[in-house]
């Protein structure tokens, strides 16, 4: 019967040891707050918070080549539209997270007055402008993101630059 005792006592002994492992591994695990998993934006400049020594950040899922980044607060990182896979490590490395960066295209014209125009590149990618005068092809230019430029003519045709 003491022998039941002692096997019965080892048994939580050696349970309770095993919980207490594992609350102590998850909890060494980084705190991964923002962005979200499975976030798409269209701003470029991704504020990133984490408690964390280091945030990796990769195009593949696999983590083959990641950017690394120290930790910091307020860690603002410009990134160009894609899809990118982050997480933090604190020793151990928190879950992997997905962030989509989508393409935004957005021309804007601002009337200098008699047919010229301030053209701005309002999106996130580089665009290539086609400058019209009464249906003829007049110039062409390409603007990077938030580059302006002027040019005369009456209609203007904007793609992004592949």
């Amino acid at each position: 019967m003491e022998m039941k005792k002692i096997w019965a006592i080892d048994a939580v002994l050696i349970v309770g040891t095993l919980i207490a492992v594992f609350v102590l591994i998850d909890y060494a695990q980084p705190l991964v707050i923002a962005p979200t998993d499975d976030f798409t934006t269209t701003e470029t400049k991704v504020l990133f918070e984490f408690a964390g020594e280091k945030i990796l950040i990769d195009d593949n899922l696999e983590f083959n080549s990641p950017d690394e980044y120290a930790a910091k607060d307020g860690l603002i990182i410009n990134l160009k539209p894609g899809v990118y896979y982050w997480k933090a490590v604190r020793g151990f490395e928190s879950e992997t997270r997905k962030l989509t960066i989508e393409s935004e295209i957005d021309l804007r014209l601002n009337e200098k007055g008699d047919g010229e125009y301030e053209i701005v590149n309002a999106g996130n990618v580089e665009l290539d402008v086609e400058v019209y005068r009464d249906d003829e092809l007049v110039g062409s230019l390409i603007l990077g993101s938030g580059e302006k430029e002027n040019a005369e003519g009456d209609k203007f045709f904007g793609r992004e630059n592949e």
